[in-house]
C-alpha cells in the first residue's frame, strides 16, 4: 500500500480512509472490501467496468494504446515469433518453453487428446440441430464422470494434469460434436500431427482419403488459437474465477465459461460479422448500410468495429489482417463477403463519424473471415473460441487456486422492489 484516499460524504460529513494499491502496470486500484463496514453503503458500478475482481500476473491490457500481453511478452512479439502451444505453456506454466520442453508438452496433449469411447453415447444423443456450443458445453461437464481421478484438487500436480488433458480434449470434443453433427465417419487424433494440424486433420479426414493441408492453413488456424487464448477479466474469464470460488471442479468452472462465451455479444460475435456481410450481400450495398449504422434510429449495427476495452485499435486486429491477407493470397480464394468486408474497413477507417468514435475493426472482423476461408461452418466459430480460450481459463483457475485466501464471489445490489404488501 502507497497511500490512502479520502472519502468525505457530503451528506453528514464524516470521511473514511481507504487504501491505495498500485499495479505493476496500469491504473491504481482503491480497495472498497472495507467500504460498506465503514459507510454502511455498497458501491454501484453497473458492468463491473471500473471494478478489480481479483490480483493477476496473467494478462495485461491497455486499451487506450492498445496493448496486449502474456506475463509481459507482447501478443504481436507472440504472434509472430510463437506456436499456440509456447503461449499455452506460458499461460500455464508462467514461462516459454525451450524447445526440448516444447516437444514433451505436444507429446503430453497428444497422448490425452483421445476421450472417453463412452462419451460417443452422449454425442448420439443429441439431435442432428444440436448447437455444437451444447454440445462442447455438455461434453467438457461430462468429463468429470468419465474422468474422476482427479475430483480432489488440492494437490498441484494433479491440477496440472487435469489442466493439461481439458486442453487436450476440448479440440476432440468440437471436432467429434462436428462429425456426429453432419452424420460424418468418426475420426481420432492422429499422433504424427501437430495441435492445431490435428484439429483441421479430424474436421476433414475420411477414411483412406489423404488429407493435405496447407502451412498457411495451419499458421492461420495457430494464430486464430493464440490470440484468444486469455483476456484478462472478460466476461467468460470472469465467470470461470466466479464458479471457481465456490470451490466447483474445473470442469464445472470450464463449462459454464462455454456457456458465457456462447453470447453473441462475446464469443458469438466474429459468427454476427459473417451474418452480417452476408446481409449486405454485395459491394454496392455497402454505402447504404454504412448510413444505417450510422442512423441511431435505425437498429441495424456495424458488427466486428469497436471494443469494451480497446478505445485505440485491437492490437489482435492487426496481426489477423496481415494474416487473412496472406491466406487469400496463398489459397487463391476471393469471396464476395471478403470484397465486402474489405469495402466496409476501407470506408471505416476514413469516415470521421467511425474514427472519431474509435469505430476501428477488431478481432473478431476478421477472424470471421478466416474462419470462413478455412471452410469452418458459422455454428462451430464459438466453439473455436473456445479452444483458444481454455488455456486462460485454466491459468486463471490454477491463480485463483493459488492465491492465499479464496473468497466466494458475492456481489450486492441496489434493491429498487417493493417495501412491504
Amino acid at each position: 500500500m502507497s497511500n490512502t484516499m479520502t472519502l468525505t460524504d457530503n451528506r453528514n460529513g464524516k470521511s473514511y480512509e481507504l487504501p491505495i494499491y498500485d499495479a505493476t502496470l496500469g491504473p491504481s486500484v482503491v480497495d472498497i472490501s472495507s467500504f460498506y463496514k465503514q459507510t454502511g453503503m455498497f458501491c454501484y458500478d453497473e458492468g463491473l467496468t471500473s471494478t478489480a475482481t481479483c490480483k493477476s500476473k496473467i494478462t495485461y491490457i491497455d486499451g487506450e494504446k492498445g496493448i496486449l500481453k502474456h506475463r509481459g511478452y507482447p501478443i504481436e512479439w507472440l504472434a509472430e515469433n510463437k506456436l499456440f502451444l509456447d503461449v499455452v505453456h506460458l499461460l500455464l506454466y508462467k514461462e516459454l518453453p525451450s524447445a526440448e520442453r516444447l516437444e514433451s508438452f505436444r507429446y503430453e496433449l497428444k497422448k490425452r487428446s483421445f476421450i472417453h469411447e463412452g462419451m460417443h453415447k452422449l454425442f448420439d444423443a443429441f439431435p442432428n440441430n444440436a448447437h455444437p456450443m451444447a454440445v462442447l458445453q455438455a461434453g467438457v461437464a461430462s468429463l468429470s464422470t468419465f474422468y474422476p481421478d482427479h475430483l480432489n484438487m488440492d494437490v498441484k500436480e494433479q491440477y496440472m494434469e487435469m489442466a493439461a488433458r481439458i486442453v487436450a480434449k476440448i479440440p476432440t470434443i468440437v471436432a467429434t460434436a462436428y462429425r456426429y453433427k453432419h452424420g460424418f465417419p468418426m475420426a481420432y487424433p492422429n499422433l504424427d500431427r501437430g495441435f492445431t494440424e490435428n484439429f483441421l486433420y479430424m474436421l476433414r479426414t475420411y477414411p483412406y482419403d489423404h488429407v493435405k493441408l496447407k502451412p498457411i492453413e495451419i499458421k492461420a488456424l495457430d494464430t486464430v488459437f493464440m490470440l484468444h487464448a486469455d483476456h484478462e477479466q472478460n466476461a467468460s474469464t470472469s465467470t470461470v474465477r466466479a464458479v471457481g470460488s465456490t470451490h466447483a471442479h474445473p470442469y464445472a468452472c470450464i463449462s459454464a465459461g462455454i456457456g458465457a462465451l456462447w453470447g453473441h455479444a462475446h464469443g458469438g460475435a466474429n459468427e454476427g460479422v459473417i451474418r452480417m456481410l452476408e446481409t449486405i450481400g454485395t459491394v454496392d450495398k455497402v454505402n447504404e448500410f454504412i448510413k444505417r449504422a450510422k442512423d441511431k434510429n435505425d437498429p441495424f449495427r456495424l458488427m466486428g468495429f469497436g471494443h469494451r476495452v480497446y478505445k485505440n485499435f485491437d492490437p489482435r486486429a492487426k496481426v489477423l489482417k496481415k494474416l487473412r491477407d496472406q491466406l487469400i493470397d496463398e489459397i487463391g480464394i476471393d469471396t464476395n463477403l471478403i470484397k465486402v468486408a474489405s469495402r466496409i474497413e476501407e470506408i471505416a477507417l476514413q469516415d470521421d463519424y467511425f474514427v472519431q468514435r474509435n469505430l476501428y475493426p477488431n478481432v473478431d472482423f476478421h477472424s470471421g473471415l478466416i474462419l470462413k476461408a478455412l471452410g469452418i461452418p458459422n455454428e462451430m466459430f464459438a466453439t473455436l473460441f473456445v479452444i483458444g480460450r481454455t488455456p486462460g481459463w485454466i491459468a486463471q483457475w490454477i491463480e485463483q487456486k493459488e492465491q492465499d485466501s479464496l473468497k466466494i464471489v458475492r456481489p450486492r445490489q441496489l434493491y429498487l422492489g417493493e417495501v412491504e404488501k
